[in-house]
């Protein structure tokens, strides 16, 4: 695979990798991994709030009368 940056993108990775004392593929490796991690994060939250609605349905209608 490659990563195309632009020159802004790729100064502010080196910059923020040289600070983190990482190498720059290491710091985009960290990235992608977050990037990932909060994807599934937020459809196991969108999946628990589907699960809590269909099984408390009539009650949330009752709250909201």
């Amino acid at each position: 695979m490659t990563l195309r940056l632009t020159d802004d993108e790729q100064a502010a990775l080196r910059a923020r990798a040289a600070l983190e004392g990482i190498t720059m593929q290491e710091a985009a490796r960290r990235a992608v991994r977050e990037f990932v991690a909060r994807g599934a994060h937020r459809d196991r939250v969108a999946d628990a709030a589907t699960r809590v609605q269909d099984r408390h349905a009539d009650v949330l209608r009752r709250l909201g009368e």
